[in-house]
């Protein structure tokens, strides 16, 4: 059997446990939580109009873009290790989408075929190897658009020949590029993917065929610098059920996952410090220079060393490490659309990267990236954090909680019926949820 028959067997038939289920629900929860804020205008992002002013039909395809883009537009949301990347925002919104144009189903149904996607999204990461990220893709748009596609296959019941047919028109049209990163860009790419993805699934429903066999393979070939690894696709199928082991990553700050690390390290530090007696005042003024050490490699997401707006700081180590120090939070007003806050900029100036050149490449094994946060006095007294990534990710994230955030500028009643419809306990509850995002 190929490698693409043996994975649309698996995308059609295979069986998502309770468990996933349940992960399922969690992480349409976190979805809704970091798009609703942008969706409705309480956070400020000027592109969204514009977008809305391109992509104003209505239709799924549109959906899908406008829901992509607004649910990564904060880089709120959820990460996936395997995968390297964001896939439910580009999962949920051609799902949703789907769903808002007519497809009827049970939230059982739709919650199988996330879940699936995600098990595609971290297979399709580790076959194509660390190299694809390293080369320059975004992943999230360059694999999400196949990822996406998997699950409409599984919504939609689509038979093996229409599956692999729609494999293969996404895969032809993955692409994205970190080269965005910092600009608008980067979030309109799992729009894209979820666009690309609805489209390939109206044109195989529309009776388009592409070739059904060795696209997948194509894209891997092309995409992973020759340290693909294409069986990683269907072996061990749901076991675990990748979303729940490595499970998905939901984020406690609004900046790059690259960066949480060194803001807990810097966290923990400012907290000692003031623990001790002293004030936070005196910290700030004997701070000669900071110093953040990492793998080889280990900053190649949070690439900005001096951002000139809020959304380049959140892939800016100095202005992260800077804002907790002062803060002792990465406030969403301080990474938002518009100018840097000029508080940050000047303890940020004295920040300095290091490698760590006795540490394993960051290529080879991202889930081993830690960052070392050493902050030197006037006095000559060094203050020095180790924060690993696995550290960061064990501490649960209250995604519920978020969501209350999210609601708390609407009116009871719209809260209300937001916090009922995220619940998803029963059919109607995933079409009062769609008609609310609409």
């Amino acid at each position: 059997m190929s490698l693409t028959s043996a994975l649309v067997k698996r995308i059609l038939f295979s069986e998502p446990d309770a468990e996933a289920r349940q992960h399922a629900q969690r992480g349409v929860i976190d979805y809704i939580a970091v798009t609703w804020p942008v969706l409705r205008g309480h956070v400020p992002d000027s592109s969204l109009p514009a977008l809305r002013s391109v992509y104003h039909d209505g239709s799924a395809r549109s959906l899908a873009l406008l829901w992509g883009y607004a649910g990564h537009a904060l880089d709120y949301d959820d990460f996936h290790a395997d995968f390297r990347g964001h896939p439910s925002v580009a999962i949920l919104p051609a799902l949703f989408a789907m769903v808002a144009h007519g497809q009827r189903t049970a939230v059982s149904h739709l919650l199988d075929a996330y879940a699936i996607g995600i098990e595609v999204a971290g297979r399709l990461g580790q076959a194509a190897s660390q190299q694809h990220y390293a080369l320059g893709y975004h992943n999230t748009a360059s694999q999400g658009t196949i990822v996406a596609a998997a699950a409409l296959a599984r919504l939609l019941q689509l038979s093996e020949d229409q599956t692999a047919s729609l494999l293969g028109i996404a895969a032809t049209q993955a692409s994205g590029l970190r080269a965005q990163f910092g600009s608008a860009i980067k979030p309109l790419h799992a729009g894209l993917a979820a666009e690309r993805a609805v489209a390939s699934a109206q044109l195989v429903m529309a009776g388009i065929e592409g070739q059904k066999q060795g696209v997948i393979e194509a894209f891997l070939a092309a995409t992973g610098n020759g340290q693909q690894q294409p069986e990683k696709l269907i072996e061990h199928w749901g076991a675990p059920w990748r979303i729940v082991t490595p499970g998905l990553e939901f984020k406690p700050f609004a900046t790059c996952g690259g960066t949480h690390s060194a803001a807990e390290a810097a966290r923990i530090l400012r907290r000692e410090w003031l623990a001790s007696g002293q004030s936070l005042e005196s910290l700030l003024a004997q701070i000669v220079h900071i110093d953040v050490t990492f793998p080889p490699g280990g900053d190649l997401a949070a690439s900005v060393r001096k951002p000139n707006s809020g959304i380049e700081a959140r892939f800016s180590l100095e202005y992260v490490i800077a804002a907790m120090l002062i803060y002792d939070d990465l406030r969403l007003q301080d990474f938002a659309e518009g100018d840097v806050n000029p508080a940050v900029m000047p303890l940020a100036g004295k920040v300095h990267r290091h490698e760590d050149m006795s540490a394993p490449p960051d290529a080879l094994n991202p889930s081993l990236r830690f960052h070392e946060v050493a902050v030197t006095l006037q006095s000559g007294e060094k203050l020095i954090c180790r924060r690993t990534r696995q550290q960061s990710v064990a501490v649960p994230v209250d995604v519920e909680g978020k969501l209350q955030q999210a609601v708390k500028s609407e009116t009871a009643e719209k809260a209300t019926q937001l916090l009922q419809a995220c619940r998803l306990e029963t059919d109607e509850a995933l079409i009062a949820l769609v008609d609310l995002l609409r």
